[in-house]
């Protein structure tokens, strides 16, 4: 979800003004990818890196993501959203943001609509670490690693690869976004900023999804899954 700060710097600064207007479009998507049919929506909030930020923007942000979840929760539960958060283990996170995102977690647990996963204090890099310590610890020897086990010690380890990755405002970079899960991502970078992206964005991200040939390294087919030259 990028370009809030982009979006406030050409028409309402300060750059929070812009993190305020990107909760329309966090709900305008997860109503549009719900109606969709999408299982899984993941929606990269805040990164290990944005900790580098200035303190009073993340405090705002903070903030608004304890409003935002209390907000939107009893909608989330309405449509059988189950809320995930992937990553929340920094100490710097305020206990009321933090005791508030778990009631949520425990509210939705058991609904079973769509999974949306919400990267808050998430790095790439970092579970990546995290799995093979736990691989570690648990004495699995090293020849009896290979991806699946490797994956199994991941954070969310029932979540699967990502299909699409939709980078807003046109910039082309991971970012340490899933970096594990997204190794066969297809992606799509539409130029417009998060705060002005909105459902018919989506969709048209979904058809370009649905036009691209996944080869997963194989070669061509056609739509009877006959080789193509």
């Amino acid at each position: 979800m990028d370009g809030n700060g982009r979006w406030a710097a050409q028409r309402e600064p300060p750059r929070t003004s812009g993190h305020r207007a990107a909760e329309t479009t966090v709900i305008d998507v997860i109503e549009a990818a719900h109606a969709a049919g999408v299982a899984w929506l993941s929606l990269y909030a805040f990164s290990t890196e944005n900790w580098s930020r200035p303190d009073g923007e993340v405090d705002f942000l903070m903030g608004l993501v304890r409003r935002a979840v209390r907000k939107h929760a009893p909608l989330l539960h309405a449509r059988q959203i189950r809320r995930r958060f992937l990553g929340m283990t920094d100490a710097r996170i305020p206990a009321g943001p933090a005791r508030d995102i778990a009631d949520l977690t425990t509210l939705t647990s058991r609904n079973r609509g769509m999974t949306l996963t919400v990267a808050f204090d998430h790095g790439g890099r970092r579970d990546i670490v995290e799995a093979a310590r736990s691989l570690i610890r648990s004495g699995v020897p090293a020849d009896a690693v290979d991806e699946r086990s490797f994956a199994a010690h991941l954070p969310f380890p029932d979540t699967p690869d990502v299909d699409l990755v939709i980078r807003t405002s046109g910039e082309q970079r991971i970012s340490n976004f899933m970096l594990w899960q997204v190794a066969y991502a297809e992606w799509v970078f539409p130029p417009v900023l998060w705060p002005d992206f909105r459902a018919p964005h989506f969709i048209e991200c979904l058809h370009a999804y649905r036009r691209r040939d996944r080869r997963f390294g194989g070669v061509p087919t056609d739509q009877n899954g006959e080789h193509r030259p």
